[in-house]
């Protein structure tokens, strides 16, 4: 909007209301005024005089705070980065199944997810005034995914996208075009058909895809901005069924990996990021949970256990029993 500034912060481009000032910026940052310090267009900024600072239109500033010094960030510093966007979540989560909108805003809520796959359907004309999902979830806090779920042809997976990108101008997107109705097993070739038309398009797609070290590779090569094996059918809730795989298209890859599809419990997220994944996508796993809420809660929490672990090197594998106290001095 015309009466938005055009800020950099700490080299990302943001935008803010006119008459905002420094205070107001970091507070929308979520982050506490008292506890940060300011540098703008080259200048401290005073700690005190925060909410008395105007910004302005072009205002280049850094936002920086102490942090326990040593090699690399801390867990809270532990982003992951797709086509030039940084999240923290490392959970994206699907918005369908669920018994009504207010169950999924609460599942999405409680998942911390940052990212939202949503499903491009026509607008029901017979009542325009029904509840949408946007009135749940905000597309200005949550970064909406649009996908192609249901699409079995290029054509209609490109078509879907294109209506996207026109309905709410999104690029990142997930692709997927599906071989079969039973297995809702990708087709590969009519995926990589689409990825490569979309991505001269200048789209953004992340594109779910089989578990093959081979295909991700050629899905990088057509314009992938991350790759999206599945772990087990979709929806069959049969957790990862070939580890192998999945760990040698991460050690392959150059954009990010995210296990799609399968996850039925935490345990199985967990696997994904102990693997070495950047991330997870799952849906039915929580909406069809006996409590959506709490299962939300617990991929949450699985996700960043099995990313701590991956982070800090599980111990080796052994054939035999090592005893954990020294028998060396034993009565």
């Amino acid at each position: 909007m015309a009466s938005d500034l055009s800020l950099t912060v700490n080299g990302e481009p943001r935008r803010i209301a006119a008459g905002a000032s420094i205070a107001d910026l970091v507070r929308s940052l979520e982050l506490n005024p008292q506890k940060v310090a300011v540098e703008r267009n080259g200048a401290i900024a005073p700690r005190s005089a925060l909410g008395e600072i105007l910004l302005a239109d072009g205002d280049v500033l850094e936002i920086v705070h102490f942090v326990g010094g040593g090699n690399g960030g801390g867990a809270d510093d532990d982003r992951w980065t797709v086509a030039g966007r940084s999240f923290r979540s490392r959970l994206i989560v699907g918005t369908g199944k669920y018994k009504d909108f207010a169950e999924d805003a609460a599942a999405v809520e409680a998942s911390g997810a940052e990212i939202v796959t949503v499903a491009v359907r026509r607008v029901n004309i017979s009542d325009p005034k029904a509840p949408m999902l946007t009135d749940f979830i905000d597309p200005k806090k949550y970064t909406y995914l649009p996908n192609t779920a249901g699409c079995f042809t290029a054509d209609d997976a490109i078509r879907t996208l294109r209506l996207a990108r026109e309905a709410g101008g999104w690029d990142l997107v997930k692709l997927e075009v599906l071989g079969e109705a039973r297995t809702l097993y990708p087709d590969m070739r009519e995926t990589l058909k689409a990825c490569e038309v979309l991505a001269r398009e200048g789209f953004l797609p992340m594109v779910y895809c089989v578990d093959d070290p081979i295909a991700t590779k050629q899905l990088e090569e057509a314009g992938a901005v991350a790759v999206m094996p599945l772990g087990a059918p979709i929806g069959s809730g049969l957790g990862i069924q070939n580890r192998v795989t999945i760990r040698l298209i991460v050690e392959g890859a150059n954009v990010p990996v995210l296990v799609d599809a399968g996850v039925g419990t935490a345990s199985d997220a967990a696997v994904a990021m102990e693997l070495g994944c950047d991330g997870v996508l799952m849906n039915t796993a929580i909406a069809e949970a006996k409590d959506p809420i709490r299962m939300a809660l617990a991929m949450k929490l699985a996700v960043e256990a099995g990313r701590h672990a991956y982070l800090a090197g599980r111990m080796g594998l052994r054939k035999y029993a090592d005893p954990s106290s020294p028998l060396a001095g034993l009565i």
